[in-house]
């Protein structure tokens, strides 16, 4: 199974470095060291890891790769697209509250514009899938370098502090989004960090 899953993981991350399609944005404004996009809706297929952050990508490579490939009702084949991306999955609790559970990670493929809910195949997996993802507003940070957990980190960092010192408001947890495979050198590698914005009250 291991072994299986391995080569999805291969031929996943090889279709990344030919994806081409990526969710549609409009730019709303560039601060310094971040820009706010306005996202259009889009479906994804996703599935949740219980592992480590780094683990929980692999893992869900095999099982997302596995779809895209395939692993669907209609055994059609869907076209990769970019970037990855990946957040954490937060637990509810009673009272209303928000508990971040460390080990829990949702891992997600946008679909190409060209599918639809009711036009994508159901998948085969019962761990994958598919969702519909609202238009929102996101504030992002690009940088480059390792998939580390120190970078990824000190980054999301920064972009927090820049955003606060906007005077924006963010909502939900940091999505971290990947747009090369692994075997692309790490000073050329494209990463992301973002956080979703806090619609502005009406006047």
């Amino acid at each position: 199974m291991g072994a299986r899953l391995s080569v999805f993981a291969v031929l996943t991350w090889s279709a990344l470095a030919m994806a081409t399609e990526s969710p549609k944005y409009e730019v709303l404004k560039k601060y310094d060291g971040f820009e706010v996009r306005q996202y259009a809706g889009f479906v994804v297929a996703e599935t949740e890891v219980e592992a480590s952050r780094g683990e929980a990508g692999n893992q869900a490579f095999g099982r997302l790769g596995g779809y895209i490939f395939g692993g669907n009702t209609a055994k059609k084949e869907i076209a990769m697209t970019a970037p990855v991306t990946q957040s954490q999955r937060i637990a509810m609790t009673s009272p209303v509250t928000q508990v971040a559970s460390g080990s829990k990670w949702v891992v997600q493929f946008s679909m190409p514009s060209s599918w639809t809910m009711q036009t994508l195949p159901v998948p085969n997996d019962a761990r994958v899938t598919l969702r519909e993802v609202a238009p929102k507003t996101m504030a992002v940070l690009r940088y480059s370098g390792t998939w580390s957990e120190a970078n990824y980190v000190e980054h999301l960092d920064k972009l927090k502090k820049r955003v606060t010192a906007a005077g924006l408001t963010t909502v939900g947890e940091p999505v971290w989004a990947r747009y090369d495979p692994p075997y692309t050198p790490w000073f050329m590698r494209t990463n992301e960090v973002q956080l979703e914005l806090a619609p502005t009250p009406a006047p």
